[in-house]
């Protein structure tokens, strides 16, 4: 299986690999956001590790379970060759009520057929009210005319 743009990546390339993998997170189907990842992907995500992209979907899946309302940016920081840095910023509530926004960096590197092999994540979050969310669009794919993360100076 091949997911396109494939490495080795140009600036254009990254940048539409990054807003891809948006567009995936941002639609909260784990099954579907699994298939970018090879099958012994493996990954760092907070204090959780996957080791293979069913481990990957589950995770997803728990998370999106409790993360409600989730809308997330990633913007590329830097790439080369096979490798993709981004940073990024979502909001989400719980089951509570409570809103929080997340900020993080993830490292990615892929295999020749553009399958995300590693990924490693780092991530903050912080308690937000209602009022100060700023990422408002209907659920699934932000807006092209959306505002990007570096609009927000986070």
């Amino acid at each position: 299986m091949s997911r396109p743009p494939l490495p080795p990546f140009t600036e254009e390339t990254a940048i539409e690999k990054v807003r891809l993998a948006e567009d995936g997170w941002n639609s909260r189907d784990a099954a579907k956001v699994a298939l970018a990842y090879t099958l012994d992907t493996k990954w760092r995500n907070r204090v959780e590790f996957a080791n293979s992209r069913e481990e990957a979907q589950a995770l997803l899946t728990r998370k999106w379970n409790k993360e409600h309302e989730y809308r997330l940016i990633k913007e590329l920081w830097a790439f080369t060759g096979n490798r993709i840095a981004v940073r990024y910023a979502y909001e989400y509530r719980n089951d509570s009520g409570q809103w929080f926004r997340a900020y993080g960096n993830e490292n990615w590197e892929f295999d020749p057929d553009g399958l995300m092999r590693d990924r490693h994540a780092s991530i903050n979050e912080m308690p937000i009210s209602e009022e100060q969310r700023k990422f408002r669009w209907p659920l699934g794919r932000r807006p092209d005319d959306h505002p990007g993360l570096s609009s927000f100076g986070f």
